[in-house]
């Protein structure tokens, strides 16, 4: 039996991390502290807690600790730990969007330049974020128009040069008719372009238009002028900023009664390149600084775009130990400023402002829908919860449910839940709707703290009168009052509208039902993936190891020469025979000879 006070007595003086975990043994925070035994006590003691903190003690049954040699290397254990586990009381970096980069694969001879969605320690070069993936592709589609670059995914030999060699687009170094230092030339000023430093390029071009105008090279000359006037448009179509810093992120926060967003402008070249912002909810009792601290830790970590300086308001407590290890990890220096006066404050102020306009669209679209939805359900509170639910089998076969959650107008995949079907035999759809809503009922008036959190304020559930019917039955037994309401589809299977427990179909905007369609799309494909892959497990399962001598390691050897059972039932003994261990009796027995 694990016990908190006497636990908390033998905590060491040291840095390290510290890790609670729920009577599951789930791990729900990760922390860091340069002295264990001053910071988890803090936790258990009885002082001023927001009520996110004393939520969270609330659920501790033990915590666990790995002391270190420093702060920094207790900040890098703290990032890893917080990437594999997700705690749910971390603040927790969470974006639906990825953001496009363009690559440079440097370690390469002959570098290529790509678009990509993906960033990956593979000693690349990324630049961006481009918030705008059409200026990222107008970026690419200008180096691949000025630059001869090669434009194939992998540099292989060939046997004769592609067709952007003959219309003069490539170098070909595929056959070997450009020199590594000559093609090199071509990315580094690639690179200047792409880090905003046009006026040097622009110089460098200038002078070899001269030169070429001297040797009466007008062509060539020409050529430079073109690249020299297209670099100039492409350059001012960025953002410029007053700021006088070349690689810098500038950082913003704004808080709502509901969320809270973040925003990050990305200044490389004294030119604003793009920006990006993150929602979370849940934390508007945490101070900013503590809100900040967990962001950049999680932002920064294994992000090989790390800039040389990074902005915002709040001094953070740890702000020394995450520019040891930025610095360590980028091989430079990087530095955390927050700014007091002048164009710097002026350009965190800026980030600010976005922050809050950017949070007010999102909350202003939520609230409308919400506004909509409280006035078209006739209820007396805004519907901030809504679940659905939906039932997936084949002929009464691997019978399961899914339920999916909108939040403030907002589809959770994340709370999404799956069930098999446990007390319904054969197919009787409403039956089985009934019993999934009565267990996921009793998971929340049994335990408000679980993983099903709080009830919902409507349930949409996914068909037409026959399920109201079956979710007004399993509210019944609680005696609950959650109001029913069916999303009903058309004969092509598409959300046609939001039916009452009447019968009555619901009049609602566009907008609305858009989101109402997504809901519903959501927890069909939730539901039927479960299915699928409860009916695959079975069906291997029963193919395979109930055959007598096929083991763990013969099934696995199987699959993986046929790829499938289907086709292990199509092949021929003797093709079965090929597998290592598969004798000729056993390849008659998965024949049914």
């Amino acid at each position: 039996m694990f016990n908190i006070e006497e636990e908390l007595k033998k905590l060491p003086g040291k840095p390290g991390v510290y890790v609670m975990r729920d009577k599951d043994d789930n791990i729900i925070y990760v922390g860091k502290a340069v002295s264990l035994k001053n910071r988890v006590r803090q936790y258990f003691r009885k002082t001023n807690k927001t009520a996110r903190i004393q939520k969270m003690v609330s659920l501790i049954s033990r915590f666990e600790y790995i002391v270190v040699d420093s702060e920094a290397e207790a900040l890098i254990l703290e990032c890893n730990l917080i990437k594999k586990n997700r705690p749910k009381f971390n603040v927790l970096l969470k974006d639906d969007k990825t953001y496009p980069y363009i690559k440079i694969d440097i370690k390469s001879d002959y570098p290529g330049v790509y678009y990509t969605r993906r960033i990956v320690n593979d000693g690349s070069k990324y630049f961006g974020p481009y918030a705008n993936p059409g200026a990222a592709k107008e970026m690419l589609d200008f180096i691949k128009e000025r630059y001869k670059i090669h434009q194939c995914r992998t540099l292989k030999p060939r046997t004769r040069p592609c067709l952007n060699y003959h219309i003069n687009r490539c170098l070909a170094p595929c056959m070997g008719n450009v020199d590594k230092e000559e093609y090199k030339k071509q990315i580094d000023e690639i690179i200047d372009l792409l880090e905003g430093k046009t006026s040097k390029i622009v110089k460098e071009l200038e002078e070899q238009m001269k030169q070429a105008s001297q040797k009466m090279d007008y062509e060539k000359a020409a050529y430079i002028r073109d690249k020299i006037q297209a670099i100039e448009r492409v350059s001012e179509k960025q953002k410029v900023s007053n700021i006088s810093e070349n690689n810098i992120d500038v950082i913003g926060i704004a808080k709502s009664e509901l969320e809270i967003c973040i925003e990050i402008f990305f200044v490389r070249g004294s030119k604003m390149i793009g920006r990006e912002h993150y929602f979370y909810t849940e934390l508007k009792d945490m101070e900013d600084k503590e809100i900040l601290s967990g962001f950049i830790k999680q932002y920064y970590f294994d992000n090989p775009n790390v800039p040389s300086k990074i902005m915002f308001r709040e001094e953070i407590e740890d702000k020394e130990a995450i520019e040891q290890w930025l610095s360590t990890e980028m091989g430079r220096k990087v530095e955390i400023k927050t700014p007091k006066k002048g164009e710097k404050l002026r350009f965190v102020e800026m980030a600010e402002k976005n922050a809050k306009v950017t949070l007010d669209n999102k909350e202003k679209d939520k609230s409308e829908i919400l506004m909509e939805l409280k006035e078209v359900l006739k209820l007396a509170q805004l519907p901030r919860k809504i679940e659905t639910y939906d039932i997936s089998n084949i002929s009464g076969e691997y019978m399961v449910a899914a339920m999916c959650v909108m939040q403030d107008g907002v589809i959770k995949k994340n709370l999404s839940r799956r069930f098999k079907i446990k007390t319904v035999y054969g197919q009787d759809d409403p039956k089985c709707m009934e019993e999934v809503i009565t267990r996921r009922l009793k998971h929340s008036i049994e335990n408000p703290n679980g993983g099903f959190g709080t009830l919902p304020d409507a349930i949409f559930a996914d068909g037409g009168i026959t399920q109201i019917r079956a979710t007004k039955n399993a509210i019944k037994k609680y005696n609950l009052d959650i109001p029913v309401y069916g999303m009903v589809k058309n004969d092509k299977h598409q959300t046609r509208a939001l039916m009452d427990e009447n019968r009555n179909e619901l009049k609602i905007s566009e907008a609305l039902m858009n989101l109402i369609t997504r809901f519903q799309d959501t927890v069909h494909d939730t539901a039927i993936t479960y299915h699928r892959k409860l009916r695959d497990k079975e069906v291997t399962k029963s193919a395979l190891d109930d055959i007598q001598g096929i083991g763990k390691v013969k099934k696995q050897a199987l699959l993986k020469q046929f790829g499938s059972v289907e086709k292990i039932k199509q092949a021929s003994i003797e093709e079965l025979m090929k597998v290592k261990g598969i004798t000729k009796e056993l390849a008659e027995r998965l024949k049914g000879n």
